[in-house]
């Protein structure tokens, strides 16, 4: 069933959701995205086909709204599309640190708000949305957005005081990723190889884990136990990184992660 969906924001996540959307083979002419530089309008009309506009117009007649702006701009963007937005609409933000609240007090009454935390592997259909419905959000709209977002990847509900924590988690996440494939890399070419090899080794390897972990349906202690042999190469470095507190600066990391969010999401 289609749906009339307006992306309010085209910068990486507004064009990545926008693509994921239309491989998911809803159709352009449902379609709109709002552009103030006419520039990047052009190129988005010519690489999807579909309708750039303003703001205002593009949620005229829109069912669906995503907010994929920076959080400082939600404010006056909201401003500028309030009378705009119809009653029976649903309004996804992808702002971080805005509340629901926020939201549904600049909006009509009865405009369905939901709250999302995206991840940047959204970018390769790979990415994890943690989403919190607000007070006037039904089921069947919650599946709705649900089903939508699953274009770029995996969706979890979540009551809105967890938003922090997945933000924590999945939202900083991949940057956590990143950080142990840095150090893999620099890891594999201190003991020999060079630097391609040791980023393809490292990359498959992330790649390899992270699908197994999803897939097997073991917990990762269970995998992690299933490599580590008694006094091998795997167990060595195990022994290393507890002994440098590698897990409990990590634990400790996503904590401060989450309290920043919070502190983010506080009122000024």
């Amino acid at each position: 069933m289609t749906q009339r969906i307006a992306i309010l924001g085209a910068g990486v996540m507004g064009e990545t959701l926008l693509s994921a959307i239309l491989r998911s083979g809803q159709p352009a002419a449902d379609l709109v995205i709002s552009e103030k530089r006419e520039e990047r309008a052009a190129e988005l009309r010519e690489a999807y086909g579909v309708t750039v506009t303003g703001n205002a117009e593009a949620v005229a007649d829109a069912e669906v709204i995503l907010l994929v702006v920076k959080p400082q701009d939600v404010a006056a963007l909201l401003d500028e599309i309030a009378g705009s937005v119809r009653p029976q609409a649903t309004v996804v933000s992808l702002a971080a640190g805005i509340t629901i609240a926020t939201i549904e007090a600049a909006l009509p009454d009865g405009v369905a708000v939901i709250r999302a935390m995206p991840n940047t592997p959204a970018l390769v259909g790979e990415g994890m949305f943690g989403i919190s419905p607000g007070t006037s959000c039904s089921s069947d709209r919650v599946d709705a957005v649900v089903s939508l977002l699953e274009s770029g990847g995996k969706v979890v509900v979540v009551d809105e005081s967890r938003q922090d924590a997945v933000t924590a988690v999945s939202g900083s996440g991949p940057a956590y990723v990143f950080y142990l494939a840095e150090a893999m890399i620099a890891g594999g070419i201190e003991a020999g190889l060079d630097e391609d090899t040791a980023r393809t080794l490292t990359a498959q390897t992330l790649v390899g884990a992270a699908k197994l972990l999803a897939e097997s349906g073991d917990t990762a202690e269970e995998l992690r136990r299933r490599v580590t042999s008694p006094n091998g190469t795997t167990h060595a470095a195990i022994t290393t990184f507890d002994d440098r507190g590698v897990k409990d600066g990590l634990v400790a990391g996503v904590a401060a992660a989450a309290a920043r969010s919070a502190e983010l999401s506080a009122p000024a």
